[in-house]
């Protein structure tokens, strides 16, 4: 079975705009009060049975069940009768605000951190219609229950032999533009890809956005570092005006679009900078990064505005489409160990230029790092003695040219360092 996300542009007239924003708002009322009948049942239950809190207690009977979502689904049709308001909104709508919550409340218990928050005014962006007796997207058109004819820009069409399973509608930049999230599905099955072709290895960085073992490199565009001042300009006009009013409304939907617009820059970067790695190989190697934990360092804007974790997302979903074979490694000391001789070689993170002690190897510090994940990543894979010793070979970069080595054999893996010395010493 093969899903697809596929993302699209709605364009709802004023009306549309108006109802899907009511939609959006009561969603966020029946996600808040399921969530509070939650709570209120947990907090009833902390206290022992032969005892109570002085200060006060939350009383619910011991016979009332747990508000699961079967219950809360169920007390949604009594409710409408309760409020007409929410007979308006589409009433698998509402059933799947109520399972966005368990969801949550479910991984919750899993991870035991990130208990389910109350969402304030606008931060609910998005419902989903979970399913459809027939094809919604009729030409430039997108048919939603109960809201209409919506139109799309239908910028690439649906493929034949998938079937729509469900549609998410999306509210950005404080809801001046809205998205929509198709859901295809397709009774295919996809084969692992295993690895192939040329391999390379990448390492992620601040003074190079990436660096590739041959030694290429890219540089790291700073998309809000270039709009910091604009942003700052733009926030300080919000600041001066009456919070609510009109023109402080304006001004946080000038600064909402201007995040959208770096985003969308960045995302786009991304994208191509991985289309352009499969290009050149069919093999990807980089590094298992911690990228939630680098963006708490002590470089937190750097590592945010270069969104490395979003990166390696794209790069491995990009790797599937294209059909290369893409692996994380252990990025554990590859910096600081030298890939000719696999040495360590300790040095500062100022220190920009690997050089062995050992062997006399030099290279640039990313470009060693990158040659590390590459070997790691060999090592990992079960075929890399077989295949790879005799179909691929390993360009290593030297001062007059470059010199290929056999990728997997024992050159390769730094056991015999003869061979590749010998090779670098005819290149010079």
């Amino acid at each position: 079975m093969l899903t697809l996300n596929y993302t699209y542009r709605l364009y709802p007239d004023a009306k549309q705009q108006s109802l899907m924003k009511e939609w959006l708002e009561t969603c966020r009322q029946v996600y808040n009060h399921s969530l509070r009948e939650l709570k209120d049942w947990l907090a009833s239950r902390k206290c022992p049975i032969d005892r109570c809190s002085l200060e006060r207690e939350y009383i619910i009977q011991a016979n009332v069940p747990f508000p699961s979502y079967q219950r809360q689904q169920d007390a949604l049709p009594k409710a409408k009768k309760k409020f007409p308001r929410l007979a308006e909104i589409h009433s698998q709508v509402l059933q799947t605000t109520v399972r966005r919550l368990h969801d949550t409340w479910e991984n919750f218990q899993k991870r035991e951190f990130g208990f389910p928050r109350f969402k304030k005014y606008g931060q609910f962006k998005s419902f989903v219609f979970p399913q459809f007796k027939t094809n919604p997207v009729t030409g430039w058109k997108l048919k939603l229950p109960k809201i209409g004819d919506v139109r799309i820009n239908l910028h690439r069409p649906i493929p034949d032999g998938f079937i729509v399973k469900q549609v998410r509608v999306l509210s950005k930049a404080r809801s001046t533009q809205w998205y929509v999230v198709i859901t295809i599905e397709s009774d295919v099955s996809v084969p692992k890809f295993s690895p192939h072709g040329r391999a390379i290895g990448i390492d992620l960085g601040l003074e190079r956005f990436l660096t590739v073992d041959d030694g290429s490199s890219v540089e790291r565009p700073k998309f809000l570092k270039s709009l910091k001042s604009k942003l700052r300009l733009l926030q300080m006009r919000g600041a001066r005006c009456q919070k609510r009013s009109n023109n402080w409304e304006k001004a946080q939907v000038t600064v909402a679009d201007l995040h959208h617009h770096i985003a969308n820059t960045r995302k786009d970067f991304h994208l191509k900078t991985a289309h352009s790695l499969c290009d050149q190989a069919q093999t990807i190697f980089a590094e298992d990064l911690n990228a939630v934990g680098l963006n708490r360092g002590m470089l937190c804007k750097d590592c945010v505005d270069a969104s490395f974790g979003q990166f390696l997302s794209l790069l491995e979903w990009v790797c599937w489409k294209r059909g290369a074979y893409f692996a994380r490694v252990n990025p554990s000391g590859t910096s600081q160990t030298c890939p000719e001789c696999k040495a360590y070689v300790s040095k500062p993170l100022s220190e920009r230029e690997h050089l062995c002690p050992e062997c006399g190897y030099s290279v640039h510090r990313d470009c060693a790092a990158a040659r590390m994940v590459l070997l790691r990543g060999l090592e990992s894979v079960e075929c890399c003695r077989t295949e790879y010793s005799v179909r691929q070979t390993l360009v290593v970069p030297v001062d007059n040219g470059e010199s290929k080595v056999p990728v997997g054999s024992r050159s390769a893996g730094g056991e015999n360092l003869g061979k590749r010395r010998r090779a670098r010493n005819a290149a010079l």
